[in-house]
């Protein structure tokens, strides 16, 4: 009996050892994940993308060094049971905003750039708002990794406090210093953009200069942190943090099961890590008891919530809450 018993346990290990692997970008996918009634739901965000290209955008190394941890005590703060920075500091604009990486693993100085952009402002009280270039991160940093083949987060909060970040804004759009020179790809087939392809191109040169136009001059435009750190992985922690400063930078593995998010509180459910990828985190909230993390991403509006997302909280839910990086504005 016992044997018997023990023989139905290996077959049905062996019956899940030897589940066949979905495309992650199929109508299977999208089906098994939908079927599986979870906590969110999915569609097709890159319908006619190569998966080399999606792979390519993951381009964040976890685990790497750490900055100080900065505890925030938390004892004297009331958190709220949800909380939108978009709706708490409405004056500044860029908590709002959603950028398009293109095809470059640059996702470690977007997280950083996005979260530091909204952090000038909140921490001016409005009164300076712009937009910090993640171009003048990527190409910049040598000490941050290897560019668009990836890099770490830390290392970018740290070169915003030594050297300093100038602004610059979306690809073609002209604003600041150093806008983004990668242009964004079409995710869909049918839309204005260029196709996405995996080859992805050099990372862009390090030009300590703003383009035709634009003044202050390079040195002039530097905006600096006082501060850089790691926000310790703890639930209340973040929340506190999140709270009295404003976003921060998160990366966590994501698996092909995330590139088919749509709406609803993510978490995996199937497929193979895809690499490590960064964003920026901005509150809390719960949908249908589920708690979660509000997150942006940068694949453009066309991917997720209008390129948002939410992922489960309080559970270190793909390393989500082990990898927050933070700094103060100087």
């Amino acid at each position: 009996m016992l044997r018997l018993a023990l023989l139905c346990v290996i077959s049905a290990l062996s019956g899940s050892w030897a589940r066949p692997r979905i495309d992650p970008l199929s109508h299977e996918m999208v089906n098994f994940i939908n079927k599986a009634n979870t906590t969110w739901k999915a569609g097709h965000n890159f319908p006619d993308v190569d998966y080399s290209y999606v792979k390519r955008l993951c381009g964040t190394f976890l685990k790497g060094p750490k900055l100080p941890v900065m505890v925030q005590y938390a004892d004297s703060i009331k958190l709220p049971d949800s909380f939108d920075p978009r709706e708490q500091w409405p004056n500044c604009p860029t908590i709002q905003e959603i950028r398009d990486q293109g095809s470059c693993g640059s996702c470690w100085a977007f997280g950083a750039a996005e979260a530091i952009s909204d952090r000038v402002c909140i921490h001016s009280s409005g009164k300076v708002s712009v937009e910090i270039s993640s171009q003048d991160l990527l190409t910049c940093c040598d000490s941050c990794g290897m560019g668009c083949n990836g890099g770490y987060p830390s290392a970018a909060w740290d070169f915003w406090n030594q050297e300093g970040l100038v602004t610059g804004g979306l690809y073609n759009s002209h604003i600041g210093c150093r806008p983004y020179t990668i242009e964004p790809c079409e995710h869909h087939v049918n839309g204005s953009r260029p196709p996405c392809s995996g080859e992805g191109g050099d990372t862009p040169s390090c030009d300590k200069a703003c383009e035709p136009g634009y003044s202050p001059s390079y040195k002039q435009d530097k905006h600096f942190g006082k501060s850089a750190y790691s926000v310790p992985p703890n639930e209340q922690a973040i929340m506190t943090e999140l709270y009295k400063n404003g976003p921060v930078e998160g990366a966590f593995t994501v698996y092909e099961d995330f590139l088919s998010y749509k709406t609803g509180v993510y978490q995996h459910v199937r497929g193979s890590a895809v690499g490590g990828h960064a964003i920026k985190i901005l509150g809390w909230g719960e949908e249908n008891g589920v708690p979660y993390w509000l997150a942006a991403n940068s694949w453009n509006t066309d991917w997720g919530e209008n390129g948002f997302f939410k992922i489960l909280r309080g559970q270190d839910h793909c390393g989500i809450e082990s990898e927050m990086v933070a700094g103060i504005p100087a």
